[in-house]
């Protein structure tokens, strides 16, 4: 199975699931008037939401290149996950002004005690497909995914807060604790909102990944071809689960079209080993100069007009430069 449509099916399961959390949520709201589990109620009518936004973003993400859309439609899952970061943050608003008036005007509260029950139900359900979803989003390189995952664990986080709250409730019949805990909750889930709309701003706006940057930096030294003397002006985007990488090689002058092509293609093998194969790799080769012999180690080459003296280590901030090492 691709690894679009694995995407796709996971999320029709977290579609699905959101639907019956939902409902057990305003179930237990209804049955308690507790403020702290309405927290858990409009965070479900927001899973439902973005769960059916991912889907239709992975769903759109998955299509093929056309030619109004000549890098995919990738990008689509970054906006989704700005969607849901965005209305994660708005709940999380609405949380915090219900919680701080139902402190000033205090509501009467009822089986607390089927209510944790029942909010105990949807944590350990949420928990569970948020892990997954996680993992499979950090495999998949799925922004929708991963967005996915973290929405639920902190679901699930909020959830284990509540009950501890409305347990304590339980325990010492002060009910302003229902409202002090979710107002708590409600400023956490703003903040994860923001998280998750920044990460997302960021991808659509191509800002580089320094995590995958660093990690192709630490592949790249350990498997240094001689005959690449040189490699700068490195930029990698991301457009869903595919990187666009584009580089400038410099290889030694002499070499013909086909031999220049071999040394792009094992640079390009190199990264896909290690990156996966949904890669798409645009290298400009350069010729070496003279003033680079010093730099390079090949042995037995007929155009060395210098000694060679030491070889540069390639690290994030030289290989990023728009110039030749020296």
């Amino acid at each position: 199975m691709k690894t679009s449509e694995q995407n796709i099916n996971i999320q029709k399961w977290v579609a699905g699931i959101s639907v019956m959390i939902l409902a057990v949520n305003f179930i237990a709201y209804f049955s308690t008037h507790s403020v702290s589990i309405l927290t858990n109620a409009l965070e479900s009518i927001v899973n439902v939401a973005a769960g059916f936004i991912g889907l239709y973003s992975l769903y759109i993400s998955a299509k093929p290149k056309d030619w109004d859309h000549p890098y995919g439609h990738g990008k689509a899952e970054f906006i989704s996950a700005a969607i849901e970061g965005t209305m994660i943050g708005s709940a999380g608003a609405v949380i915090l002004y219900k919680s701080i008036q139902h402190l000033i005007h205090p509501v009467e509260l009822h089986k607390i005690d089927f209510g944790m029950l029942l909010v105990a139900i949807t944590a350990i359900i949420n928990f569970g497909v948020g892990t997954f979803c996680l993992q499979k989003g950090k495999k998949n390189d799925s922004a929708a995914l991963i967005a996915s995952g973290k929405h639920l664990q902190t679901d699930t986080w909020t959830t284990v807060g509540i009950i501890a709250g409305l347990a304590l409730l339980y325990i010492t019949g002060f009910q302003w604790i229902d409202s002090a805990v979710a107002c708590l909750f409600g400023c956490y889930i703003i903040y994860t909102g923001y998280r998750i709309v920044r990460s997302s701003i960021g991808g659509i706006m191509d800002e580089a990944d320094v995590k995958i940057l660093t990690r192709m930096v630490k592949v790249l030294n350990s498997n240094r071809q001689e005959n690449w003397v040189d490699l700068h002006n490195l930029r990698v985007i991301k457009y869903g689960s595919v990187l666009h990488l584009d580089s400038h090689l410099t290889i030694p002058w002499y070499l013909n079209v086909h031999e220049a092509h071999k040394e792009i293609d094992a640079l390009a093998s190199l990264i896909r080993r290690e990156f996966g194969e949904s890669l798409e790799l645009f290298v400009h080769s350069d010729g070496c100069l003279p003033f680079q012999c010093h730099i390079c180690n090949k042995k037995d080459c007929p155009a060395r007009q210098q000694e060679f003296e030491h070889q540069v280590d390639w690290t994030l901030e030289n290989l990023s430069k728009n110039k030749k090492h020296e």
